[in-house]
């Protein structure tokens, strides 16, 4: 089977994750190889250490893309619900794909910094707004949205199964599910 990177861009809480392992499940049951690089995951592991400047999130966002690519060109379909708030890095790890010829597809879980801050999933819109973290990701720091992503999720406007069968139906499309 074909291997691509599907790699899910947006706000904390914006829902990257929960869509990403909904469609995992999905393809799983079809009978893909798939792995999901959950952005929380990898800096505990392959980024421990890193802190959250410009130049530490590019380093983290190289090196997921680096593995993505590595998985992807060996048939799995890789999700990767990440945040990676700067164009440039995003950018780079789609040219790192299409140098090695491997499927690439940039999705923006769009959701507005309103509604994740109501979600707030792990409770940074909370400790921000209190004073006891900076540089939050849309609120205090930059959030360089996709200009022309493969794919725009508004997951305020429909279920995390909506969501997913909307992935779905473009890796369908692209002959990728």
């Amino acid at each position: 089977m074909t291997g691509a990177t599907i790699w899910l861009t947006g706000l904390p809480s914006a829902g990257k994750t929960t869509i990403a392992y909904a469609l995992a499940d999905r393809l799983r049951g079809e009978g893909h190889r798939v792995e999901v690089l959950d952005g929380d995951e990898i800096r505990t592991f392959l980024s421990a250490g890193l802190g959250f400047s410009r130049e530490d999130r590019d380093t983290n966002v190289q090196r997921i893309g680096f593995v993505a690519e590595l998985l992807a060109s060996n048939g799995v379909k890789t999700l990767v619900p990440v945040i990676a708030p700067y164009a440039d890095s995003r950018e780079a790890v789609r040219t790192r794909h299409q140098a090695a010829g491997t499927a690439y597809l940039e999705v923006h879980v769009a959701t507005p910094v309103d509604v994740c801050s109501a979600r707030d999933v792990k409770g940074l819109y909370a400790k921000q707004a209190a004073g006891e973290i900076s540089g939050l990701t849309g609120v205090d720091d930059p959030y360089e949205s996709p200009q022309a992503p493969d794919l725009r999720i508004e997951s305020q406007h429909q279920t995390v199964a909506e969501s997913a069968d909307a992935l779905h139906a473009l890796l369908t499309e692209r002959g990728l599910a």
